[in-house]
């Protein structure tokens, strides 16, 4: 796998399916020294570990860009260490291609959620998980961390490869750094259940499937958007919903968190309206 300096004091940001069965972990450096690290907090949802080098000295750390502002077609080029071709001669492999596409969005794949994933036509391979993805200006945009292949995700690469934006990294790695974890708690101040054909006589609704709301908190996310009991969820995040299993799927599968919205589509008293609500973060 490859990875990247963060800072002075030693640490290493790379992907967690890299070190998540790791005994022991060494990390080599562009100039052939070898340095065992230690982990210091990983989040398989998100794909991401933050490693420490036990005894830092000399290390040159990267530079992070404004994902946000990433340009279709602009240049892009991968670093890292493809089939272990590092052990050659201790200098990263470099390849370059284009933005090909932004915020692309998985699910889950896996045991990991990948969204707003950044798409690139720079050949990844083996290895290069965890490495960065950098623009013109040598400035980390993104982390290379899988591949479609004839051969499935882990095969060579046929010019679609796919980096974590930095963006998000940034956030991630914050909390990793204080906390060791990421926190995913959260709360919305909503009551459903299952929307049954009596209660959709008695409220006239024009659906037979679909989630009702039986009780909302004073003062909760829920109460803010304006939702309101008997209000039927219809879509949420323009994913249709038929069941409460539907509303949790969709939680499973979205990396939701603290902060993030949720945007939804309810019927009302005969109109189809849209409601956003933003998550309030809980401590764990």
């Amino acid at each position: 796998g490859s990875g990247f300096v963060l800072d002075e004091e030693g640490y290493v940001l790379t992907n967690e399916h890299v070190v998540n069965n790791a005994v022991e972990i060494k990390v080599t450096l562009t100039d052939g020294s070898e340095h065992l690290a230690d982990i210091v907090g990983l989040d398989q949802v998100a794909d991401i570990a933050l490693l420490k080098i036990r005894e830092p000295k000399n290390l040159k750390p990267v530079t992070f860009g404004d994902s946000d502002q990433l340009i279709i077609g602009e240049w892009v080029i991968a670093l890292g260490n493809p089939f272990g071709l590092f052990d050659l001669n201790a200098k990263p492999t470099v390849t370059v291609g284009v933005v090909s596409a932004v915020d692309q969005d998985f699910g889950k794949l896996d045991e990991h959620v990948y969204k707003d994933m950044i798409q690139t036509d720079a050949s990844i391979n083996q290895g290069n998980s965890g490495g960065p993805l950098v623009n013109a200006l040598g400035e980390v945009i993104g982390m290379n961390t899988f591949i479609f292949s004839g051969g499935g995700r882990s095969g060579g690469s046929i010019g679609v490869g796919f980096a974590i934006p930095s963006n998000r990294l940034k956030k991630l790695v914050t909390e990793l750094r204080k906390y060791g974890k990421i926190n995913r708690s959260f709360s919305t101040g909503l009551q459903m259940d299952d929307l049954t054909p009596y209660m959709a006589r008695y409220l006239r609704a024009p659906v037979t499937r679909g989630v009702i709301i039986t009780n909302i908190s004073k003062g909760s996310p829920a109460e803010k958007a304006g939702l309101m009991v008997y209000d039927i969820i219809l879509e949420m995040n323009g994913i249709s919903v038929k069941s409460t299993n539907d509303i949790f799927a969709i939680i499973a599968d979205s990396d939701l968190r603290g902060g993030d919205v949720i945007r939804f589509k309810i019927w009302r008293d005969g109109e189809v309206l849209s409601v956003s609500m933003k998550l309030k973060k809980e401590k764990l």
